[in-house]
């Protein structure tokens, strides 16, 4: 057991130890064989760009707390976690996932924050038939035109996220929308997905506007969101880009007689942003810190190690390493293709979610929730943030699988 288990107590040491007991316990094969005696998984992040607050070291440790709580060991061999910065560029993170699959022994990559990353590594881990688990992007193109056994797309999308807040904005008189989209295809799909929410709503998208990743001067966009008259400003945009774009929103008066929608807002956003700034924004996401107290006891878990609360990705990168090295004890080895079928043969019942499954298609399904950031008179202690206004159920949070074009999805005559 680590360093960091031994520090934090007993209390602490229970939980852990508990864990990863009970998986040995659980799981139907405790013995078996890995193919060159260790099994390798590599997180693939965002360390020095503008993801790394909602990603980087956050997905690293989050990984390797997984391990830690699994026992550390398969089959009596280690398990061993390596990470690299894809820069935000999918060529970078293509030509890493190839060298990890083909010379580094990685068995699993995880995070991925990025869709056009995401999206050029599920295509690698198809050629090879090594696993790939994406927590932090959003295309559907992944459990579509990119799906295959290997590949499971575990935290949100941008299906989930246009079902949440979206349709929950649509609801409630939001009927005209013009978009801050990010120019790659993370942005493109969030404002695909919304738009098709708004307009089978008989609603509006009057117009878009594109800008860089990692842009600082909003100026421009806001004046022609100002321009467009539309009653919501749809932000397709995440991490630093959405903070930087709410604070000209602000700055710029737009918010006086438009209202904004933060299409994939984060905890750390908020925390960034301050409650009097980001105060009413409602956000889709499909895990909170403070939801019970199996979450806090992660949280503060986490907190200890990196120095800030986890958010969705984060929590999604542990339970779905955890998922992973439950399917491979289950399956006696790290054969690929009988991981696969475990992986989605195993109900996923932890402190993520009570009710997760993994399709056919790759996508796992689970319950999914709408928040409210908090008036700053409802904060009662540091990260508390937001408070719950729904509960989206898994059968409606994601695409439905008739609509799936992943080739692996047999279609009902």
């Amino acid at each position: 057991m680590s360093n960091y288990l031994q520090r934090i107590g007993a209390a602490s040491f229970a939980v852990a130890l508990g864990m990863g007991s009970a998986v040995a316990q659980n799981t139907p094969q405790a013995t078996g064989r890995l193919s060159n005696d260790v099994l390798r998984i590599g997180v693939l992040t965002d360390i020095s760009g503008v993801y790394a607050d909602i990603s980087g070291k956050g997905a690293i440790e989050a990984v390797k707390m997984a391990v830690e709580d699994f026992g550390g060991t398969m089959f009596g061999k280690p398990i061993d976690v390596v990470s690299a910065d894809h820069q935000n560029k999918a060529d970078i993170g293509a030509a890493k996932a190839r060298e990890w699959y083909d010379v580094g022994g990685v068995d699993m990559i995880n995070d991925l924050a990025n869709s056009g990353v995401a999206l050029a590594v599920a295509g690698i881990a198809k050629e090879k038939k090594r696993h790939a688990i994406v927590n932090n992007a959003s295309n559907v193109g992944i459990t579509n035109a990119q799906c295959s056994p290997y590949t499971v797309h575990y935290a949100y999308d941008a299906y989930s996220l246009a079902n949440g807040t979206g349709r929950a904005v649509v609801e409630n008189g939001g009927d005209s929308w013009f978009f801050l989209t990010v120019d790659f295809a993370f942005g493109h799909g969030l404002e695909q997905q919304v738009s098709e929410v708004v307009k089978k709503a008989n609603g509006k998208v009057l117009g878009a506007a594109r800008h860089p990743l990692g842009t600082s001067d909003f100026a421009s966009y806001m004046l022609q969101a100002q321009s467009s008259k539309a009653k919501i400003v749809g932000l397709a945009s995440t991490g630093q880009d959405t903070i930087n774009a709410i604070k000209a929103a602000h700055e710029f008066g737009l918010t006086k007689n438009q209202k904004l929608a933060a299409l994939l807002l984060w905890i750390n956003d908020v925390h960034s942003l301050g409650l009097p700034v980001a105060q009413g924004l409602q956000l889709t996401n499909a895990w909170y810190w403070d939801m019970n107290e199996e979450s806090r006891k992660f949280a503060r878990r986490f907190q200890e190690r990196v120095g800030y609360m986890p958010n969705m990705a984060h929590a999604g990168d542990y339970s779905s390493t955890l998922h992973y090295l439950k399917a491979v004890q289950a399956a006696g080895s790290d054969d690929a293709d009988a991981v696969s079928a475990k992986m989605r043969s195993m109900p996923i019942k932890d402190m993520f979610t009570q009710n997760g499954t993994i399709r056919a298609d790759g996508r796992m399904v689970h319950d999914m929730y709408l928040w409210e950031v908090k008036k700053p008179s409802e904060s009662k202690h540091p990260w508390d943030y937001l408070k719950l206004v729904k509960t989206i159920p898994a059968a409606q949070a994601f695409m439905p699988l008739e609509q799936s074009t992943c080739p692996l999805v047999k279609k009902s005559s």
